[in-house]
């Protein structure tokens, strides 16, 4: 159980990131959430609220730093201090070397390896005065095991890996714990948009099914929820001698040792 401790959670609007909020809300911790979209910011608030949980929500863009900044400080001021930051805003952005620009390529950098290194720069003075706590990181299996057609994503989640082994040594001496989860095929929203530039003439379930059967040994794309219960254990004291961690959610897709 998480009761009493106070979590922060990026890009918590839908999908992945509201599922992981849930799933610490529902285990008795206060969590505060950003995302770009008020609206559906809101909705999951709402959402959350109306199982007893204490939650916060800030519009957030998580490649302003002084979005981050505002968004951290407000959060722990309202939680009353923070022992979890799960570090998940992202997207997906296909594309070969060929076909990604200079542009492409930053801005892909910018929402994943460097909204990670903000909030945790932000949040690691709140997380030391609280005596310790826990960094969970969510990464991508491609990371590990490079795949041409998500180029800035097998680059970028690259850095994100190293980012995350380094910190987790670098924080160790102060009860803090780093930990990366990799995803591999997981139902969200980013599929609904890759199906429709990839292959419109299939339905979705089609579309998802031919993809998993073609890359997962199990034949199946996973469901979020089959990844918050992995985040709420990193971030429980059951996790209290796991750090610098990079753990697969993947179904098995993962080709490396």
């Amino acid at each position: 159980m998480l009761t009493g401790r106070r979590a922060i959670v990026t890009g918590g609007s839908k999908g992945l990131g509201a599922a992981i909020a849930r799933e610490l809300v529902q285990e008795g911790a206060a969590v505060a959430i950003c995302a770009r979209n008020q609206a559906e910011l809101e909705a999951t608030a709402a959402d959350l609220r109306q199982q007893g949980g204490t939650v916060v929500s800030r519009v957030t863009d998580v490649t302003r730093p002084e979005q981050v900044e505002v968004f951290i400080k407000e959060s722990v001021a309202e939680l009353g201090g923070l022992d979890v930051l799960v570090n998940n805003a992202g997207r997906a952005h296909p594309g070969t070397f060929a076909t990604l620009s200079d542009t492409d390529f930053q801005a892909d950098l910018d929402v994943k390896l460097f909204s990670q290194i903000r909030c945790c720069r932000a949040a690691l003075p709140h997380l030391r005065q609280a005596g310790g706590g826990a960094i969970i990181n969510i990464n991508a299996i491609y990371g590990r095991q490079p795949d041409p057609a998500f180029f800035a994503t097998t680059v970028d989640r690259a850095a994100c890996l190293a980012f995350n082994k380094a910190l987790a040594m670098e924080v160790a001496g102060e009860g803090i714990l780093v930990n990366s989860v990799n995803i591999g095929f997981v139902r969200t929203p980013q599929w609904h948009a890759i199906h429709q530039r990839q292959a419109p003439e299939l339905s979705e379930e089609d579309f998802l099914a031919k993809t998993a059967s073609q890359e997962v040994p199990l034949g199946r794309f996973g469901e979020s929820d089959e990844v918050s219960g992995l985040v709420a254990f990193l971030a429980s004291s059951r996790a209290s001698y796991i750090t610098g961690a990079s753990i697969d959610v993947s179904g098995g897709m993962g080709r490396y040792v």
